[in-house]
């Protein structure tokens, strides 16, 4: 039996989600009948990341364990790909690693982008892959505010109603606010995220780039401790899961696009 890291880049526009579910197709689900149709075997897919509906991954990772000595990494990506077709869903690389590596447990840090498009007239390519605000931000000062986010909180303000998670406090390494053109990006990296955390975050900065907000109203909503006190939800669209990152010692390098 031989484990595998997968580095999986998909659209997840016509996707439920990552996570296998009742109500429609996800990228699991489609991997899984992929893998399926390859070896004849039910084969489970463990990704790294459960990423939502209308999410989109850049760099996404999973695992999987088969039994199969016709397959390396080269030859599984093309197989896997191959019977991926005509789904907006890649495998990137594949490579055997160790028993124990686990692609969402032995993670240490997972990077997300966000993506805006500040203009007047509407999306054509970038539609379903950003989110489109009319007006203009002011990008400097969403990225004072965003400095407030950093480091170890209770992000209970920035957590989704339904988030299962044990506790909602997290150490959020960085999230930068960077501008191209018409095109703003935020980029946020933690060893873990909170349910929605990222959109929520990004729903707040937009409000102090529209001046509606200061960062202090970013730290006094931090503070609060109460989803009601910050910013609405971004769409699910404009996100992206970049790259998640593991330690040597557990036989899989980093999973960088």
């Amino acid at each position: 039996m031989t484990r595998f890291k997968l580095t999986i880049e998909y659209d997840g526009g016509p996707y439920v989600g990552w996570q296998r579910q009742d109500n429609g197709p996800s990228v699991q689900g489609c991997l899984e009948a992929a893998l399926l149709r390859l070896t004849g075997r039910d084969i489970a897919v463990y990704g790294a990341g459960r990423t939502d509906a209308g999410v989109h991954a850049l760099g996404q990772v999973a695992h999987i364990d088969l039994d199969d000595a016709r397959f390396d990494g080269r030859k599984l990506r093309q197989a896997v790909n191959h019977h991926l077709k005509p789904a907006p869903i890649a495998v990137l690389d594949a490579v055997a690693v160790n028993a124990d590596f686990h692609a969402r447990f032995s993670a240490i840090e997972r990077a997300y982008l966000y993506v805006i498009v500040s203009r007047r007239a509407p999306l054509a390519i970038d539609r379903g892959h950003a989110w489109h605000v009319r007006q203009p931000l002011d990008v400097a000062v969403m990225d004072e505010a965003a400095q407030r986010l950093v480091g170890f909180h209770d992000f209970s303000s920035f957590r989704a109603v339904q988030c299962q998670a044990k506790s909602p406090c997290k150490t959020l390494d960085q999230v930068t606010v960077t501008a191209d053109g018409e095109e703003i990006r935020i980029t946020a990296t933690a060893r873990s995220f909170l349910h929605h955390q990222v959109r929520n975050i990004v729903g707040t900065l937009k409000m102090v780039g529209e001046g509606k907000w200061t960062a202090d109203d970013v730290s006094r909503a931090l503070a609060a401790r109460d989803r009601r006190a910050a910013g609405p939800t971004a769409p699910a669209d404009g996100l992206y899961l970049v790259s998640v990152h593991y330690p040597p010692v557990t036989g899989a390098s980093p999973a960088n696009t």
